[in-house]
């Protein structure tokens, strides 16, 4: 998959997506808006099973339940990590169940996240847009039916390739 500021790329298909509003810098840091320059990898698509059928996913996907939630807070020694159990987290955090789709279906992209180093920048996904040309907190987002698309279409070998 491939992204540049106003257009993603899969499997031949080019797909209109909005980005971070800090735009694309190979420099992130927490809280910037930025959405990091580079290869990443793909992770496990997530969803929210009271409201998208498993049907169209890939068998590994993961319900996302209530209390689930993902660290942003370079204090936290969770940082950049989803958190089965966080209700009642002291920590700053994203809600993964939430009241809006954004997070519908999500997939976490693999930025800063295998030895996270705090404040370099967390929860970088691709979900589900706002709408056209609204930007995200440094994610990268598309509309709900490309979405879905991409959701079923990936394989473990998926990169994600974003250009400044």
């Amino acid at each position: 998959m491939l992204i540049n500021k106003w257009h993603g790329w899969f499997r031949g298909t080019k797909f209109p997506c909005s980005i971070g509003r800090g735009g694309i810098n190979n420099v992130k840091t927490e809280g910037d808006g930025v959405t990091p320059a580079g290869v990443y990898s793909l992770e496990n698509v997530m969803y929210r099973p009271d409201r998208v059928s498993r049907l169209f996913l890939p068998p590994q996907a993961i319900p996302i339940r209530k209390g689930y939630i993902w660290s942003d807070d370079p204090q936290d020694p969770h940082y950049n990590k989803l958190i089965a159990n966080g209700t009642n987290w002291k920590f700053s955090h994203e809600k993964m169940f939430r009241a809006d789709s954004l997070y519908d279906i999500v997939i976490p992209i693999d930025y800063n996240r295998a030895n996270p180093e705090p404040g370099k920048g967390s929860a970088i996904f691709l979900h589900v847009w706002r709408g056209p040309r609204i930007p995200t907190e440094g994610c990268v987002a598309v509309d709900w039916k490309t979405m879905i698309w991409i959701a079923g279409n990936l394989t473990g070998e998926t990169p994600i390739v974003i250009n400044s």
